[in-house]
Formats: C-alpha cells, structure tokens, sequence
C-alpha cells in the first residue's frame, strides 16, 4: 500500500510500505478514504519531535471497514467509520473514567499514557495518511457513520480530532451562553474551538492570530477578529468588557507560538490569554506542548527545550482562574457532534480550503508548514478522490 512517510525535518516521501492487517482479533482494517494534515503533524513534520524517520504520518482518519478481526462484534465490513486520533482499549482505569486520551493499555512505555496514530511518544502505531489502516479494539474505537458518510467526508472526518479537540477547549473553559470568550490561534483547532463556541452560545467570540486567510474564516462564523500585528488582544478584550476581560479563553497554537515577525515564544498565547481572561476566569489548553523539543533551544532557549515555559504564573494566582490542559478524549464529545452534523446544525468542513490525492501529500505539507495565503486546512483523499486543486 501506499503511505505519507516522515523521513526527516520536512521530508515526506510517498511511498510502498507493508500492507496494513490484522494483528489482534479486537483489530478491524479500514480503507483510508479521507484523512486530514493537522497542525500537530507540523511539529513532526518540522524535526521538532522525537517522530522516527520511516513512519507513517496522519492521525485525523476516516474510510470503509474492510475487514474485521475474530473478536470483533458490532462494526461490520463495508461501513463507514471515523476514527478518534486517541486509541484506547475501553477498560484500563483511565478509560473506565472517560479519558481514553491517557489510555494505559495501548502505551507502550510504564511511565506514559496515551496512544495515537501516527505521533511522537504515543506508541508505534503506524498513521492514516495512507491507503489502509489498522484499528485496535475496532468495535471501541471506531464510530460508525450514518448513510450520507461518503458524501459529507469532509464534515464527518473532522471529529477524528479538530472538532471534539476544539470543543474540549470550550469545556475546559467553562464556555457557556452568554459569555465572551477569547480564542487564540485561527488554525484549524482554533477555528473549531471559535466554532464549538458559537455553537454553545457565546454572546461574543474573539479568535486572535495574524494570518489574514485566516482570521477571515473566524469571521465568517460570526467570531470577531483580532490581527495581533495591529492590535493587542487584551486591550481589544478589556475595552468591550469595560476593563474587565473575556470571561473565559481557549489556547490552541502550542509551544511553537510566535509574533507576526515569525520570533518563537512559547508563553506568548498563555500569557496573552492570562492577561485578556476576567478574575476567576476559565482558560483551556488544548495547543500542543511537550516536555521535550529538540528544536527548542535554537529557537527559543535552554528552558524552552525542556518545556519549561515562564507564564505570568503570580498574574494568574492573583486573578484566581484556572486552567484546564492537555489533549482531548475524543470519544466524549464525537457522537455528540456527530449527531450535530449529521442533523445540519454543525459543518466543520468550512475549514477546508484543499481537497488532494494522498500522492500530493509532499507539496501539501510544504505549503501547510509554510502557512501560504489561503492553505487553511488540508485533506487528502487516499482513494484517488481529491480534485487536486481548491475547494
């Protein structure tokens, strides 16, 4: 089969790898139909992370069972199912309590948790951006899609991870009808944590960033935005809030943050959100920060590359908010908003500016990575339906 391999800092092949099978009678096999280059994949993509040279990338997945191990009992072969970017097993103690995001079973390593396609330190699993994928406890981890799932991929592969992740944000911070709420990074997660937002209703819906294209999506949901190369985001927040601030905020850049001159600073975010977030206000975390980046110290510094990163902590305990971090259990929220696109109420897919077949997937990257005009959001088609060119 073929496959979107990293072989080193901004170097992806496609290429022949081993068909993917059946390794465990839980497992189902599932025909790559669609599947997403997400901005976590960029750090990967980057040389930021310790990604093995040689493996698959693509965690945003979704396709047709085609065929299914001995034990499984509910997916059947032929159905159309998208896949969480978190694999869990179902019944370890973090999984029993909802967070198949820290799965114990399917890491690999005593002293970690977690498992997903595809990513750095999440085990060996190989990605979707590929013709086949194996799914460990198919019947557990794979939602099933209704009847219009071929037609509307590009709405329904957005639950794999942007959709429920940018949601999560929304609930770690508490975001509720009514409130205002300040968003920064109008990336595609940030986009869906604008959008969940919305969809919640929030009287007032901030997104904060400095791509142009960008900034012009969050508007077109009905967010208000704010370019931080012409204004600064706590004073735009402060001076509608009568000096008061967002009652709550959602981070969704990661420890690459940056200023519109393209100068690194990973408390960026962070700290504008502590300083645009009300007293007692709810802030969530959902951009991607590591404890280790190999590229941490060249563009940032020593502390940086350990993840150790200097927020205005004594501001935060002073205004008394809290925040909520880390990556989203998928499976909480995907049959929710599954359910919402499927009835018409939600439409992920406004993200998407390029649909193209898996063999483009170098250029893709090259032109995400390099955030040019226009490339909000890249899908590709592993079965030969990408049309090549813009939506």
């Amino acid at each position: 089969m073929k496959a979107a391999v990293y072989e080193g800092p901004r170097t992806v092949e496609v290429k022949d790898v081993p068909d993917a099978k059946i390794e465990h009678p839980c497992d189902i096999i599932v025909k790559i139909t669609t599947t997403n280059i997400c901005g976590s994949d960029l750090h990967m993509y980057e040389g930021r992370t310790s990604f093995e040279s040689g493996r698959t990338l693509g965690h945003e997945n979704m396709g047709q069972v085609v065929e299914v191990g001995s034990a499984v009992r509910k997916v059947q072969v032929g159905q159309y199912v998208v896949l969480p970017f978190n694999i869990a097993c179902g019944f370890c103690k973090q999984c029993e309590r909802g967070m198949t995001n820290y799965c114990l079973t399917m890491q690999p390593e005593p002293a970690l948790a977690g498992a997903a396609y595809g990513f750095a330190e999440m085990g060996p699993y190989q990605g979707g951006q590929a013709e086949l994928l194996r799914v460990p406890y198919g019947d557990f981890n794979a939602l099933r899609l209704g009847e219009d799932a071929a037609e509307r991929q590009t709405d329904y592969v957005m639950l794999a991870d942007i959709f429920p992740t940018g949601y999560h944000a929304t609930e770690m911070a508490n975001v509720k009808p009514g409130d205002q709420t300040i968003v920064f990074g109008a990336g595609p997660v940030g986009l869906m944590a604008a959008y969940s937002a919305v969809l919640k209703g929030a009287g007032r819906v901030w997104v904060a960033d400095h791509q142009p294209d960008r900034l012009r999506k969050a508007e077109e949901i009905g967010a208000i935005p704010i370019n931080i190369a012409e204004q600064d985001p706590a004073e735009v927040v402060k001076e509608a809030t009568l000096g008061l601030g967002a009652d709550n905020g959602c981070e969704c850049v990661g420890y690459q943050a940056h200023d519109h001159q393209g100068d690194e600073d990973a408390s960026l975010t962070l700290n504008g959100l502590i300083d645009s977030v009300r007293f007692t206000g709810d802030i969530g975390v959902v951009g991607v920060f590591l404890p280790e980046d190999p590229g941490g110290e060249e563009a940032q510094g020593e502390l940086e590359a350990q993840g150790k990163v200097p927020i205005d902590f004594g501001k935060m305990w002073f205004k008394g908010q809290r925040m909520g971090t880390g990556q989203a259990p998928v499976k909480r929220y995907n049959r929710a908003l599954r359910d919402l696109i499927a009835a018409g109420k939600a439409k992920p897919s406004f993200i998407v500016s390029h649909e193209l077949g898996l063999d483009d997937a170098p250029t893709a990257y090259e032109h995400f990575d390099a955030r040019d005009e226009g490339w909000t959001k890249v899908v590709l088609h592993p079965d030969g339906h990408g049309n090549g060119s813009k939506r």
